[in-house]
């Protein structure tokens, strides 16, 4: 059958060329650009999927420069805090120095008074101008914003605290077991000694600091006992107060720590009346005396010595079991990271509450502290926090002190000339007490910063290097041309153009043969 009307073969062979061009186009497109999906219409789900594969790679790839970013912060106030820790050293031995009162002129301690007011400056000045982009770093700036905080506390530092958009923490510690000191109760049986003729009540007196071997004659008063075995307070760790007919004797500070041992080398021919000898303190009172005596000053025990021991706190700080040591508390979880030293009281007087039973509303955290966001995900999982404290002189070394005759909170700023530790005429020994504790601050400081960015920080950005790394090996395996398979198609697609060419060239002129039958 022949037809001019309609080639039908044209047809079908421009059919196949449109085909075969559109699979070279197709090709070469993929060639060209080096992807398989250039658009929707090519695979649909995988389009999807590399998309969001593609948003993932960009946010690991911020994260990690986030954590680059924070390492740079936390640089520099390590550079800062390591020459604030030079300058303390100094202090040390300037005040050292200033003790050797003897060996020193006037014109030198006041030498030495100078140089302390110049360093304590120092310390100042690089506490607010440690910055990072305008950002100070060290004057508190970083620091938690508090509210609320219970007259049950003696102090606390807030280290880490993760808090959502707008929200706040409230910090609570419940006690499940109290905080005791080491010591016993000494009854006399009456305001002083009554010892035999001639005879000398020698006691040897040890604490956590060390010991002191004390004699006293018949008619000494229990208030002069008590000044002698203060006297020595710092070298034994053990105080004195004379209550009633005896004297109670315990560690300055509680804890497991903290201890008093008495031995009684000569009894002196105390009486031997049933109310005199040792008592021990009531279990989680140490405020009573038991009523009945543990052991006489003529038992063999007392002579060989015994010793009683403190206790440690117990307690959960936001329902996580806190690491104690005395009246301290404090734990370290991904959330929350605080240090709360509860109240002990004085010597005498009511219980504290770290000796009592219950719940303490520590304090509430409304806010601050330098947020860092190392997570792909911006939440509050993928955000890292944590407070840096003001390291200005006056809020360095807290110590409760006892300078003359007056018990307060001193700070390294007291150093300076004409306050209370000055090295002209101040306390030297509570001057070093102080700069000691400022010490122990700014080394814990370096430390958790170090720990910070080394575990931390170090530990994220190889993390998140692999992540990116896999993230971009998944995004590229359904994204991504293969060239060898894409070569291939473009060489058949190029013959089948060519054959279909040469195919719709024969189709066209295939009607011609019609011709021959008009003859």
């Amino acid at each position: 059958m022949s037809r001019i009307n309609t080639n039908v073969q044209s047809l079908i062979a421009q059919r196949v060329l449109g085909g075969n061009n559109r699979d070279l186009g197709v090709s070469l497109e993929r060639l060209s650009t080096g992807l398989r999906i250039n658009r929707g219409a090519d695979d649909p789900a995988g389009l999807i999927a590399s998309e969001s594969l593609r948003a993932e790679k960009i946010a690991i790839g911020t994260a990690i420069g986030n954590s680059e970013r924070a390492e740079q912060v936390v640089n520099i106030a390590e550079g800062g805090l390591q020459e604030i820790s030079s300058l303390l050293n100094s202090l040390e031995g300037l005040v050292t120095q200033s003790a050797n009162r003897a060996g020193l002129s006037d014109e030198e301690r006041k030498a030495n008074q100078l140089q302390i007011d110049s360093i304590l400056q120092s310390i100042d000045r690089i506490a607010s101008a440690t910055s990072f982009q305008g950002n100070r770093l060290l004057n508190g700036n970083l620091d938690y914003t508090t509210e609320s905080v219970s007259q049950d506390i003696a102090g606390f530092k807030a280290l880490g605290a993760k808090l959502g958009f707008g929200d706040t923490l409230d910090v609570d510690v419940l006690v499940t077991t109290s905080a005791q000191v080491g010591g016993y109760f000494l009854s006399f049986g009456g305001a002083g000694l009554d010892l035999a003729a001639g005879g000398q009540f020698v006691i040897e007196v040890g604490g956590a600091e060390g010991s002191r071997e004390l004699s006293f004659a018949s008619g000494t008063a229990l208030t002069e006992i008590e000044d002698a075995v203060n006297t020595f307070t710092d070298v034994t760790g053990v105080k004195a107060v004379a209550s009633g007919t005896g004297l109670r004797l315990e560690s300055v500070e509680v804890g497991n720590d903290e201890f008093v041992s008495i031995k009684v080398r000569d009894d002196g021919g105390i009486g031997a009346a049933s109310n005199i000898g040792l008592y021990n303190f009531v279990t989680d009172d140490t405020n009573t005396s038991t009523t009945t005596v543990l052991e006489t000053f003529t038992s063999t025990n007392v002579a060989s010595g015994v010793t009683d021991k403190g206790q440690d706190v117990t307690a959960t700080i936001n329902g996580i079991v806190a690491v104690t040591n005395g009246a301290r508390v404090a734990i370290n979880t991904d959330f929350l990271q605080v240090e709360i030293d509860l109240n002990t009281g004085p010597l005498t007087g009511g219980i504290a509450n770290s000796q009592n039973l219950g719940l303490v509303k520590a304090f509430t955290i409304t806010g601050g502290g330098a947020d860092f966001q190392l997570a792909p995900d911006v939440d509050i999982a993928g955000k890292v926090s944590l407070g840096i404290a003001n390291v200005a002189s006056r809020t360095l070394g807290r110590q409760k002190l006892d300078v003359n005759n007056v018990t307060a909170d001193f700070f390294l700023s007291d150093l300076g000339a004409g306050k209370s530790l000055n090295v002209e005429d101040g306390d030297l020994t509570a001057a070093q007490n102080v700069i000691a504790e400022s010490s122990r601050e700014i080394s814990k400081l370096r430390g958790r910063l170090g720990a910070f960015q080394s575990n931390t920080i170090g530990a994220t950005i190889r993390s998140l290097g692999v992540s990116l790394e896999n993230t971009t090996a998944a995004e590229s395996a359904i994204r991504d041309a293969d060239f060898a398979s894409q070569t291939a198609e473009l060489t058949r697609s190029q013959i089948l153009v060519s054959s279909t060419t040469t195919i719709l060239g024969l189709a066209n002129t295939q009607p011609q043969s019609v011709l021959q039958l008009l003859g």
